[in-house]
């Protein structure tokens, strides 16, 4: 598709369909971990969308200071260590039950910056729905449910310090053009620790089309459709339609992977979405 034709698809649609690549992309790759370890991965997932908006946007044509190369590769890294703790989850924890528990990050930020009762609010409802699928969605007896929940808030928190070092090293450069340079640097150094576990890839031709088409569906077409949107959306209409992923993400988890939600993970996932919502929307959060 164009991006005339692009241009032509409701914003809104863009950041649905987002959604849907991100976690369709997932569900590929819980089917990989039975060939790669999770982290491994990632770093391809890192590393195919590095070498697509590499390609793209070229930001070698740009000029970089060191300390602006040495906010893009801390950003990188940050990428890197979300996806791969995230991706350790997912190989433990149903896919909507991890989604929603990793909301906390963005949800915490929000908490830390905000003002007036909404945070805490946002706040006292994610807390109860992580609560409700540690609790009643998920075994918590299950050692790898305990790790996977581990695994989880470490992504959580890595997305915490993914959004912080995003906004910081924003610049008049695009967000994509930013983005490419992350990703390139993050794979770069990461590769010394992760690579050789992802060195199998070579081994079949289906394993290696695998791999591309998750960094495909996971990174490229999901942050180039998110770039595209956000500059049509309100603050409002988007913090709207974030607080629908943890479902998007339940029902791909529940079609793909046939894992259907317990009503304890039904009740933390909705309650996790309205904390998303409150926590991001600006109406809510005014002082």
């Amino acid at each position: 598709m164009s991006p005339r034709a692009l241009d032509r698809v409701p914003a809104q649609a863009l950041i649905i369909v987002d959604a849907l690549f991100q976690y369709v992309g997932a569900a590929f790759a819980v089917a990989v971990f039975a060939l790669m370890e999770p982290a491994s991965v990632a770093w391809w997932r890192v590393l195919v969308g590095a070498l697509i908006l590499l390609a793209w946007r070229r930001p070698w044509r740009f000029r970089w200071t060191w300390r602006e190369l040495g906010a893009s590769a801390v950003f990188g890294l940050f990428i890197l260590v979300m996806n791969s703790t995230f991706y350790e989850a997912i190989a433990r924890l149903p896919l909507g039950a991890a989604v929603s528990i990793e909301f906390l990050g963005p949800v915490s930020v929000a908490v830390v910056r905000g003002r007036g009762w909404a945070p805490r609010v946002a706040a006292l409802m994610a807390f109860a729905g992580v609560a409700s699928i540690s609790g009643f969605g998920v075994d918590p007896s299950d050692p790898g449910i305990r790790a996977g929940i581990v695994w989880i808030l470490a992504a959580a928190a890595a997305w915490a310090g993914y959004i912080v070092v995003g906004q910081a090293i924003a610049s008049r450069r695009s967000g994509v053009t930013n983005l490419s340079m992350s990703l390139g640097l993050g794979a770069l150094f990461a590769a010394p620790l992760l690579a050789p576990g992802g060195l199998g890839a070579f081994t079949s031709w289906t394993l290696l089309g695998s791999l591309v088409l998750v960094g495909l569906l996971s990174t490229a077409i999901p942050f180039t459709l998110e770039a595209l949107a956000m500059s049509r959306l309100t603050a409002a209409t988007y913090a709207l339609l974030t607080a629908l992923m943890p479902a998007t993400s339940a029902v791909v988890g529940a079609v793909m992977l046939r894992q259907i939600p317990t009503s304890g993970e039904l009740l933390g996932l909705v309650l996790i979405s309205i904390a998303v919502w409150i926590a991001s929307s600006p109406r809510l959060n005014r002082g």
